[in-house]
């Protein structure tokens, strides 16, 4: 029996070929896309899981309410891990944590390394498991260091560097320290991997020592882990007289300056941010967020493909078994009962979908790298490789295989025999499910086509807005690794002195946008001025700094090499002026106080300085001699910027011959900062072209359905006269009827998700109705093209072949 069924199966596959295909690439197309978009935002989401104690280790950050609304920071000073770790209940562990970059030394050989100062309770908090040396605790001594594994193998080769010494800079002189573990290879999913970990109390001592009992100073972030049973809440409720006692001095100002308490009545909160959530925070409005949006989004997507290829594969089993009455009428006739019929519809759909999961996970395997390497990540099947979602994966495929075989077989049975041998059915209710499911795919793809074009707009608006200077034919180069940037700075000065592609070089303490070496820096102080705080962030520049950026002076003057004094001047942005009331700017001097007075001697209009999701805050430029600018700036003629690019790389290979060129042309910089605006567009895109793809299969089957059923109308309706034009507009209106539904069901649902969207965004584009129009175009389009070409063919057919057996 069951031989039997399996050979009638592969025969009705084989006969419907056309069907067959049909179902087997698009729900290939599906699973394919599907898994590689879940592996991605499954493995975006699972960062930082891997700790065993990843439920109670938090961030800790401040929300402190100012004149102009809350702000939050991550930072804090020296003194507040222990202090807050003795005086508020529910900590079991704390350590500070501050990243960065050093150049060590070992032997004769610089070697420059990613790092993190950290205290010994870090490792009893993060599961960092050591391959080699001391487990228990290698930071215990203020002079350890731990390395990773990749780092080790760099510096030492297969050399075990357990008990080795390597010297750390220290302002001018060398620190040696004792290598005390290694640590095994980082789990993929760590957001933390620095190559080298060092005991927090041996860092610098400008940043440190200097600032044991100083609260003002924030320059490192804490984390901590609670007591078992402590929650979140009670903890942060706990914390309200420690920032009453230890913040004292920041409450009296803002309360001073005009801030508002917080719902709760507080002009500051101590709130904790959960680890697995470190990985997706932003701030925006000088807020701190967690948004998740793009890793829920994408895993929408492959849910939303996956349920339409499933929809179009139960309308397609719907449209083939349309086909087959007369085979269930002999059956009937033959004694097969209602479980009969459906085991066999049921098996056919069980082999498809098999089929195709297979092949769409080796469309998957095939796609993995191409697709890791376009979107940056490391997700593999071990991403979805987990019980719940193969459980969840199983029970999905016998419920849509079990409606895709056993909805037809219902169908089927209900006809009385007669009917079946005569190869006839009705189809009541003006097939309201059908319709309802077609609805729903084109709603999907609409929202999809109008949420690709909402970010196409979006990130062209950001890719060509004026920034206040000019990137183009600037190349960046960064100098972390470099001991002393200026004096750097000053030979690459001297080496591209008589190159004539060569405009201007200067250099800065902090890059716009990325570089090749993916860091970036802030700092942000503030001051007393006439009775009230300011605050700003602070750019450490070379002369020449607007020039080489093409940046408009509003008013007064560049730093100046023939002004002595302009080490004590400052440069202020149009924001940083609005602060002040004094009515003309160059009027204003900046008591910063134990650096001194600094006198502002211009006003540059306000540039982007950040990333565009952030406006454009207040910003102050100082030119000091003794400050470690970090990026150079080239300006560079455009007549030949491939031969200007190497030689200022020959430039700096005969100035740092030790060091890797990392030059980047700026725009480039820039775009690296709307790259995750890139991937949403591509993964959005793709996305909205399958759902458009696959809706337009199911809609064919369903043409090649309803051609079935009307083929003796139409043989009638040529016969007495009606043309090709009047039949296919007959057969095809009611399909684009439902499409116009689904535009009228999506168009609203596209607007609010897209203007959600946007808020994110401090520059953005205003939504007009042309998009959504479009989109609806664009799938009412695609949808006439994908049904035209069926009914346009059954109305051209000869009448005598549909009519010969009346």
């Amino acid at each position: 029996m069951i031989r039997n069924y399996i050979k009638i199966a592969f025969r009705n596959l084989w006969k419907e070929r056309t069907f067959t295909a049909l179902n087997i690439i698009g729900l290939t197309a599906a699973f394919g896309v599907a898994f590689l978009l879940s592996m991605y935002a499954l493995f975006e989401l699972s960062t930082d899981t891997f700790h065993t104690n990843k439920d109670s280790i938090f961030q800790v950050y401040t929300n402190e309410e100012r004149p102009k609304g809350t702000e939050s920071a991550l930072s804090n000073p020296v003194p507040f891990a222990s202090a807050l770790q003795e005086e508020v209940p529910g900590i079991k562990y704390t350590t500070r944590y501050r990243n960065g970059g050093v150049e060590v030394i070992i032997g004769n050989k610089k070697h420059y390394i990613g790092m993190i100062w950290a205290d010994p309770s870090f490792f009893k908090m993060f599961t960092f498991p050591v391959a080699l040396g001391d487990e228990k605790n290698p930071l215990s001594n203020k002079a350890s260091a731990v390395l990773s594994f990749e780092t080790a193998k760099r510096l030492f080769g297969d050399e075990n560097p357990v008990g080795k010494i390597i010297n750390l800079p220290d302002n001018g002189t060398l620190k040696p320290v004792v290598i005390t573990a290694i640590l095994a290879e980082y789990p993929l999913t760590s957001s933390l991997k620095p190559d080298a970990i060092f005991n927090f109390t041996n860092a610098p001592a400008n940043w440190y020592t200097q600032n044991l009992d100083d609260w003002s100073n924030h320059n490192h972030e804490v984390f901590i882990q609670l007591e078992e049973g402590v929650t979140t809440a009670q903890f942060e409720t706990a914390t309200k007289p420690f920032s009453e006692l230890h913040f004292a001095d920041n409450i009296a100002r803002v309360k001073r300056d005009g801030a508002q308490k917080n719902v709760n009545g507080d002009y500051r909160q101590i709130n904790l941010l959960p680890l697995t959530d470190r990985n997706f925070v932003s701030i925006e409005n000088k807020v701190l967020t967690v948004s998740k949006t793009l890793e829920y989004l994408i895993l929408g997507i492959a849910l939303l493909i996956l349920f339409i290829a499933s929809v179009n594969f139960i309308n397609m089993s719907i449209a083939k078994g349309a086909q087959r009455l007369r085979e269930i009428g002999m059956r009937k006739t033959l004694g097969a009962n209602k479980g009969q019929l459906f085991l066999q519809f049921w098996g056919e759909s069980l082999f498809v979908f098999l089929v195709s999961v297979s092949l769409g996970g080796l469309v998957a395997v095939l796609l993995l790298k191409p697709f890791q390497e376009l979107f940056r990540t490391k997700a593999s099947f071990a991403s979805i490789a987990n019980p719940t979602l193969i459980i969840g994966l199983i029970l999905s495929f016998l419920a849509i295989t079990f409606i895709a075989g056993g909805y037809p077989a219902y169908l089927m049975s209900k006809l009385s025999t007669l009917q079946a041998l005569k190869g006839t059915i009705e189809i009541h209710s003006k097939n309201r499910v059908r319709n309802v499911l077609m609805v729903i795919q084109f709603s999907i793809a609409i929202v999809l086509i109008s949420g690709t074009l909402v970010l196409w707009n979006q990130l062209e608006f950001m890719r060509t807005k004026d920034l206040g200077f000019n990137k183009e034919q600037v190349i960046s180069i960064p100098m972390n690794s470099v001991e002393d940037g200026s004096k750097t700075l000053r030979l690459l000065r001297n080496e591209l002195s008589t190159k004539p592609d060569i405009v201007s070089v200067s250099a800065s303490s902090n890059i716009l946008g990325y570089g090749r070496d993916e860091s970036s820096s802030t700092s942000v102080t503030g001051f007393e001025h006439q009775g009230r705080e300011v605050k700003t962030n602070i750019l450490m520049v070379d002369y020449e700094y607007p020039e080489t950026l093409d940046m408009e002076l509003v008013t007064g003057r560049t730093f100046s090499r023939n002004y002595a004094t302009d080490t004590l001047s400052v440069i202020i942005n149009e924001a940083m002026a609005a602060q002040f009331t004094e009515e003309n700017p160059l009027d204003i001097v900046m008591n910063l106080d134990e650096l001194g007075a600094y006198k502002v001697i211009g006003v540059l209009k306000d540039f982007n300085f950040q990333n565009l999701d952030k406006s454009i805050e207040p910003l102050s430029l100082f030119m000091n001699k003794n400050s470690r600018v970090r990026y150079a700036y080239i300006r560079v003629t455009p007549d030949n910027l491939e031969q200007s690019y190497k030689e200022i790389e020959k430039a700096w290979n005969i100035v740092e011959p030790d060091r890797e060129f990392l030059g980047s042309y700026l725009d480039e910089n820039i775009d690296r900062t709307l790259r995750k605006e890139r991937k949403m567009s591509t993964m959005i895109s793709s996305g909205s072209i399958l759902a458009i793809v696959l809706s337009c299969i199911g809609l064919f089957a369903i043409s090649l359905l309803v051609v079935a059923q009307r083929r003796k109308e139409i043989g009638i309706r040529k016969v007495v006269g009606a043309s090709v034009q009047s039949i296919a507009v007959l057969l095809t209106k009611d399909f684009l009827k439902l499409v116009c539904v689904a535009f009228v069901i999506a168009a609203p649902i596209s607007w609010w998700a897209s203007s959600q969207w946007l808020q994110g965004y401090t520059y953005r584009i205003d939504l007009n109705i042309g998009v959504f129009l479009v989109s609806g175009f664009i799938a009412l389009a695609i949808a006439a093209i994908t049904i035209g070409t069926r009914t346009i063919g059954a109305a051209m057919a000869n009448p005598v072949d549909s009519l010969k057996t009346e």
